[in-house]
């Protein structure tokens, strides 16, 4: 299984579990993450002098949070899965959110040619040549102008891999169901000093009937938490360890089950619970 990122703790925050739980089950998963992360805010003070403005040191700090989060995903006596980068780490930046300085970056993922992008990929999925592959969906989850554009890359890799190899992939977009982040928010007792609720609409989800499959990851619900707290300049875990929040201090519920949009095929008549479903 190949599952793609714009930066480090997209994988957590979305797949974790999903990761975590194929690898218990003895799956090849391979994460690949598009960016280093450079324009990320950070949490705290400790860090704080290593945003892009200042020392513009974040990136090499995320690849070492990102190891640490694929080490807590890993089951226990495995080596731990590695960080691995388009194009190598660095290759291209982080272009920030839209319309500002750091999009126009020469490096910026944003600006960097769609089909050299495409081809460095394409190469990837033919030298692993996964089953699976998960990206992103139009909206690039929340609108993040590299979420958008892992999903434009994936969406013009993948035909090219496939033609090369001489088959198809399933291929899935992780999203938010909107019913299981509305049970979650209600289930909310409390939440930390300095946290605020969400506003209507203001957590990105999909609406229940476009969700196509549901992968249960309760049985690594607790390394799917570790790995959350290792990108500790971007997320902050409750001490509950059932809720996080990013720099913007919204609480979000640490879900047990994730959820997924299959875009390669029709929509399955019931909804998956296994995304290797129907393979040899």
């Amino acid at each position: 299984m190949l599952v793609l990122h714009a930066h480090p703790d997209d994988e957590s925050i979305m797949t974790g579990g999903t990761i975590a739980h194929y690898l218990a089950a003895g799956v090849d998963v391979r994460v690949l993450t598009f960016t280093l992360g450079e324009e990320g805010e950070v949490i705290g003070e400790r860090w704080a002098r290593l945003v892009a403005d200042q020392a513009d040191q974040l990136g090499g700090f995320r690849i070492a949070e990102l190891a640490a989060a694929l080490a807590a995903l890993t089951p226990p006596g495995h080596d731990p899965l590695q960080p691995r980068f388009l194009g190598g780490a660095g290759r291209w930046r982080d272009s920030g959110m839209a319309g500002t300085p750091s999009a126009e970056h020469p490096r910026a993922l944003f600006q960097a040619p769609a089909g050299e992008l495409a081809q460095v990929l394409a190469d990837e999925i033919v030298g692993f040549d996964p089953q699976v592959i998960v990206t992103y969906d139009a909206a690039g989850t929340y609108g993040h102008p590299d979420h958008k554009r892992v999903h434009e890359i994936s969406h013009l890799a993948i035909p090219s891999a496939a033609e090369r190899l001489g088959h198809g992939f399933k291929v899935y977009e992780s999203v938010t169901q909107a019913s299981a982040l509305a049970a979650g928010q209600a289930a909310i007792d409390s939440i930390p000093d300095g946290w605020r609720r969400p506003g209507p609409g203001e957590l990105p989800s999909y609406p229940d009937a476009r969700v196509t499959a549901a992968v249960d990851v309760s049985d690594v619900y607790d390394a799917k938490v570790a790995a959350l707290a290792a990108h500790a300049t971007q997320i902050t875990v409750a001490p509950s360890g059932t809720e996080f929040a990013l720099s913007n201090a919204i609480v979000q519920p640490i879900l047990a089950v994730e959820h997924f949009v299959r875009v390669d095929a029709p929509a399955p008549v019931d909804p998956e619970t296994d995304l290797f479903a129907g393979l040899p």
